[in-house]
């Protein structure tokens, strides 16, 4: 997996190649309103892009709060371990921050994805956008 890059940096600076991948998977893909997609945190989160040489394929982003969103890959891309290689990316600026713990909302058929992370399951389903989700969270001990 050597030919994929992670840049991580500001909305200023990652917007085009986010929202890129964004809308294909969620507004495209999954279709999510326009409205839902967009918020006021993408200007005060820390973005991550996934590159395949100069090619975004992947995104997601960590708020203030330590939550993990907008968690993406093209579905070209899928299935081949990129979301795993974005996710270890963001646990590893999260402990370099000395973020206590990460927690997300997972949407259902990716619980095992987030599990094999080591984040756990918290609390019962709910339906976000239509579709169902399930609150996970990774508890970073002391080292």
């Amino acid at each position: 997996m050597s030919q994929f890059t992670i840049r991580p940096g500001s909305w200023d600076e990652l917007q085009d190649d986010a929202k890129l991948i964004r809308e294909q998977v969620f507004i495209q893909e999954q279709q999510i309103a326009v409205e839902d997609e967009w918020d006021v945190e993408d200007a005060v989160s820390l973005h991550f892009v996934v590159y395949d040489q100069d090619q975004p394929i992947a995104t997601a982003r960590l708020l203030q709060n330590n939550s993990v969103g907008r968690v993406a890959v093209l579905r070209s891309h899928r299935g081949v371990g990129i979301g795993k290689l974005l996710m270890e990316r963001i646990i590893q600026q999260a402990k370099y921050e000395q973020r206590k713990f990460l927690k997300l909302s997972s949407q259902v058929h990716a619980i095992q994805f987030y599990a094999a992370l080591d984040f756990k399951v918290e609390g019962e389903q709910y339906l976000d956008c239509g579709i169902p989700h399930i609150d996970m969270r990774l508890l970073f001990t002391c080292s």
